[in-house]
C-alpha cells in the first residue's frame, strides 16, 4: 500500500505551486484570441461559473467571441443571449443537452442585435422570452425588414417594468434594465446567489465601444448602476469572460473607454469640427489597439455629434 504523503510535504508542496503561480505570466487582457493563446479550435466552448451556471464562448468575425449565458434550474434551463446564425445557436442547444435532459423554458433577449438573435428560429416551441419594449419595437422592425429565408423571431409580450424575476425550482434570478446602454433595450441577468450579473452588450471587454444604436453617456450610468449592485462576478457579451476580480477592473476599466471616446468627440464637436473631419481627427490613444477600434472608431464619432446635437431617437 502506499502511504499517503505527510503532512508537511503536502505544505511544502503547496507552497511551491503557490511560488510557481506567482512567476507565470499574467493573462493578457485582450478580446484578440491570438494574443490570449486561446486557439480558435478551442471553440465553441463552456465556461463553468459555479452551481448549474455556465458562460457559452463562441467565435464570431472577425474573431472574438459572443457569449452566452446558461442557467440550469430544477425546472428547466434559462439561455441569456442566444449565437448570430440558426447553425451556432443549435450547436449551443445541443451543448445544453449534453449538459442536462431538462428543457429550454426560458430566453432572456439581453441584446437585439443580430449576433445574439439571428440564431433564435432553433429554440424550442414555447419558450417564453423576456425581452425589453425597445428591443421587442426593434426586433418587429427586422422582420418586417427581412427575406422570409432569414426569420426573425419577435417575442409575443415585453416586460412591464424594469424588472422580472423567473424561478428555475431551485433558485430565482432576476432580469434588469439599468438604463440605455448598447441598444436601447440592454438587459442584464442577475443570479443573487452567485452574486453574477451577465451584462450582454453593455459590456465589452477589451472591445472598442461599439455605438451605432447607443445612447453614449446614458451607456456610462448604466455602467455605474452595474457597478453599484452587490455583485462580484460580471460577465461580458463580448470578449473574454474573467475570474471575479479581474471582471470587476475589466468592467471599470471598460466604462473608462466609454469615458475617453466621449470625452475626445466632445472635444472636436465643441472646437466645432465637421462631424466627417472630426472621423479623421479622432485621437483614441491607448484604446486605439483595442480589437474594432477602426471599424467601431468612426461609428462612435457619428453616434456622439447626434447625442450633442439632441439628434438621437
Amino acid at each position: 500500500m502506499t502511504r499517503p504523503p505527510a503532512p508537511r510535504a503536502l505544505a511544502v508542496a503547496a507552497a511551491l505551486l503557490i511560488s510557481l503561480a506567482a512567476t507565470l505570466p499574467a493573462q493578457p487582457r485582450t478580446a484578440d484570441p491570438a494574443v490570449r493563446g486561446v486557439p480558435l479550435t478551442a471553440f465553441p466552448r463552456l465556461v463553468p461559473l459555479g452551481d448549474g451556471v455556465y458562460g457559452y464562448e463562441e467565435i464570431r468575425q472577425p474573431g472574438f467571441t459572443t457569449v452566452s449565458l446558461i442557467v440550469v434550474g430544477r425546472d428547466g434551463v434559462l439561455i441569456a443571449d442566444g449565437q448570430g446564425s440558426p447553425a451556432a445557436t443549435q450547436t449551443m442547444v445541443d451543448r445544453i443537452r449534453a449538459l442536462t435532459p431538462l428543457p429550454i423554458k426560458w430566453y432572456v433577449v439581453g441584446s437585439d442585435h443580430g449576433d445574439h438573435t439571428a440564431g433564435n428560429s432553433v429554440l424550442p416551441v414555447g419558450i417564453t422570452y423576456v425581452v425589453h419594449p425597445t428591443s421587442r419595437a426593434q426586433l418587429l422592425r427586422d422582420s418586417a425588414a427581412a427575406p422570409a429565408t432569414r426569420r426573425v423571431i419577435v417575442p409575443p409580450v415585453a416586460m412591464a417594468s424594469d424588472r422580472e424575476v423567473i424561478d428555475l425550482g431551485n433558485r430565482t434570478v432576476e432580469v434588469l434594465f439599468l438604463g440605455r446602454a448598447h441598444t436601447g433595450g440592454d438587459l442584464h441577468l442577475h443570479i443573487p446567489d452567485k452574486k453574477l450579473l451577465f451584462m450582454s452588450e453593455a459590456y465589452l471587454n477589451r472591445v472598442f465601444p461599439a455605438m451605432r444604436s447607443a445612447y453614449p453617456r446614458e451607456w456610462m450610468a448604466t455602467v455605474d448602476r452595474a457597478l453599484a449592485l452587490n455583485v462580484d462576478h460580471f460577465i461580458p457579451g463580448h470578449g473574454f469572460i474573467e475570474t471575479p476580480a479581474v471582471s470587476r477592473e475589466e468592467l471599470v476599466t471598460f466604462r473608462e473607454s466609454l469615458r475617453a471616446v466621449i470625452a475626445e468627440v466632445e472635444r472636436l464637436h465643441a472646437a466645432g469640427v465637421p462631424v466627417e473631419e472630426a472621423v479623421k481627427q479622432a485621437n483614441w490613444g491607448e484604446y486605439a489597439g483595442w480589437f474594432l477600434a477602426e471599424q467601431q472608431g468612426p461609428i462612435a464619432v457619428r453616434r456622439v455629434y447626434l447625442e450633442r446635437d439632441g439628434k438621437l431617437p
